[in-house]
């Protein structure tokens, strides 16, 4: 029997902040390391039938994740995350938005800022992410484009590809 495990969604205006809140069956360690090599994120972060491919990494504090999503007709958005502080199997604090394939951020298109928070309890991995909008027409234009929709199925493609990694 499948546990049902927690997901939620919260789209706060007032704050201009989307809150969600995920558990994975599945240690720490697995789920840190999903979130913190290029190679797994290709396999998760994108939405099928779009997916991902990573340009360059460097998963440290200070250090940026250069990657396009790729769609089925052959489209492509690049966007890039600056990571701003990371501290292990604990949290991801970062600025990412839209930007071109050599990293430079396009600004007619929302940045945001995201703090990913870790936990392991009673074999349950549970993140924390809370992702903060300059405004809220920035945040609206996001869930507008269907982030909602885009990262609940990436976080279904992570659960699936958890037991894998094991």
């Amino acid at each position: 029997m499948k546990n049902k495990l927690l997901f939620d969604f919260i789209v706060n205006k007032e704050n201009n902040t989307i809150l969600i809140k995920r558990e994975f069956n599945a240690p720490l360690k697995t789920v840190w390391k999903a979130w913190s090599e290029p190679a797994l994120l290709n396999k998760w972060w994108g939405p099928k039938p779009w997916y991902v491919e990573t340009k360059s990494m460097d998963f440290k504090t200070g250090g940026h994740w250069l990657y396009v999503m790729i769609g089925p007709a052959g489209e492509q958005f690049w966007s890039k995350v600056h990571y701003r502080e990371i501290k292990t199997e604990q949290s991801i604090t970062a600025r990412d938005g839209f930007c071109d394939e050599n990293g430079e951020m396009n600004s007619n298109f929302p940045q945001n800022d995201w703090v990913n928070l870790f936990k392991h309890e009673n074999g349950i991995t549970t993140i924390d992410l809370v992702l903060t909008f300059d405004n809220l027409e920035d945040l609206e234009q996001t869930v507008a484009m269907g982030f909602k929709e885009g990262f609940t199925i990436g976080l279904n493609q992570l659960e699936e590809l958890l037991p894998a990694l094991i």
